[in-house]
């Protein structure tokens, strides 16, 4: 039976979806972000989706990959279970369908009102559902309550910013957080924070960072030897990941380090598809010669900027780079993961706004694999101390990768406690 508060939250969503909607529309149109369609988070026109087994939510890009980990080490423990997979954003769900569509079905999130999450939930009849890292959506939780589906947080993290809002809400909500059976939270902290919430404390496990499990994808780049003729003996620079902001100011830096004769070879890799144009754009502007991922059989031979405007290939491109900046970060936006260059030894230069990977910048800043710099002056003047000395960059590369060895195992110990848990059910 749902509370009242659930009737509130029902009430405000159905009322807020039309504006919503065409604010999402307008920022659409003119921002050019793709977004799944409205009629398809409505839980209908689903694929041929397996009775039982796990129902893995994921958010965006970050977390789809979190749960490709996780799907690999269950597919070798449990190769019948049966395992779906549900995304939030647009490029979630293409790179969910790209690299997992061929072996599990992948749809899109449920809008959270009582209809469409119904819908999907008779649909896929799971056993146990997987909410990566924090997506408590009320409706989800209730229904599955309603069903006695247990519901597990893996890799679960919570900030302080999101503690205080959650704790602002979840007093007339708390009855919601019955379904959460396990929470594997990333650290002590973490773990914390969600007891604070009112999930009771044998139910919250510290399970490590997922993250930390990351694997060097040695799948070829097809691309990857025009790179290196490209860059003809410049040493590469990596900036992945960039937001609206950024790429300025990385280009500024690479300025300043032509003046100084160390002019690198750049690889830019925007964050969001919308914004792959007016990168380009930048580049242009400043009288810097572009190649484009998408027409790399017309790049020029005298590229100073290779531009990937492709999704699921950045993390590849680390391995070429002699120095790598994580994007999100001279912008207040949270920043993103600086692992993916450290697997492949490379070092790490990001701006201080990393609330989202706090504890890993922590551990490699410690460790000599990253460096924060404030604006791109201090960019160039980092970026120049491990391009002149070349052993001082090799060296910081591999107290990052470091940094990743020590820390690994918790996609083991995350799919042992899921398995032990559907025994249970």
């Amino acid at each position: 039976m749902a509370n009242a508060s659930l009737w509130l939250y029902r009430f405000l969503v159905t009322g807020f979806l039309p504006v919503a909607g065409l604010v999402l529309k307008l920022r659409q149109v003119f921002s050019g972000k793709s977004r799944p369609r409205f009629r398809d988070r409505l839980g209908r026109n689903l694929p041929e989706i397996p009775g039982g087994g796990i129902w893995i939510q994921a958010v965006s890009v970050g977390e789809v990959e979190l749960a490709r980990r996780l799907v690999a080490e269950l597919r070798e423990r449990a190769p019948e279970l049966p395992l779906v997979l549900s995304a939030t954003t647009a490029t979630g769900l293409d790179l969910a369908r790209s690299t997992l569509g061929q072996s599990l079905a992948v749809f899109p999130c449920p809008i959270d009102l009582p209809g469409p999450v119904d819908r999907v939930f008779e649909a896929v009849r799971p056993e146990l559902m997987v909410l990566v890292e924090t997506e408590l959506w009320p409706e989800m939780l209730h229904q599955a309550g309603r069903r006695a589906v247990p519901v597990a947080v893996v890799n679960a993290r919570l900030s302080e910013d999101s503690f205080a809002g959650y704790r602002r809400v979840v007093g007339p909500l708390r009855s919601l957080l019955d379904p959460l059976a396990l929470v594997l939270a990333r650290t002590e902290a973490d773990g914390e924070r969600f007891t604070g919430l009112g999930v009771p404390p044998d139910r919250v496990r510290v399970g490590g960072n997922v993250k930390y499990d990351l694997e060097a994808d040695r799948r070829p780049l097809e691309w990857q030897e025009e790179i290196r003729r490209l860059a003809n003996n410049r040493p590469i620079v990596v900036a992945g990941s960039t937001m609206d902001g950024e790429e300025a100011q990385v280009l500024d830096a690479l300025a300043g380090l032509a003046v100084d004769g160390a002019a690198p070879f750049l690889i830019l890799a925007p964050r969001h598809p919308e914004r792959f144009d007016g990168a380009a754009r930048l580049v242009t502007e400043r009288g810097l010669v572009l190649a484009r991922r998408s027409s790399l059989q017309s790049a020029p031979p005298d590229a100073d900027v290779f531009l990937i405007d492709t999704i699921g290939e950045l993390a590849r491109a680390y391995q070429l780079a002699k120095i790598a900046f994580i994007g999100g970060s001279l912008v207040p936006t949270g920043g993103h993961n600086p692992l993916e260059p450290a697997v492949w030894g490379v070092p790490v230069l990001s701006g201080p706004h990393v609330h989202n990977f706090r504890e890993v910048y922590d551990e490699m800043t410690a460790a000599g694999g990253a460096r924060f710099v404030a604006d791109s002056a201090d960019l160039r003047i980092a970026a120049t101390a491990w391009l002149d000395d070349p052993d001082l960059g090799a060296a910081a590369g591999a107290a990052g990768r470091a940094v990743v060895d020590r820390n690994r195992g918790a996609t083991v110990r995350t799919v042992d406690a899921l398995l032990e848990l559907l025994e249970e059910v």
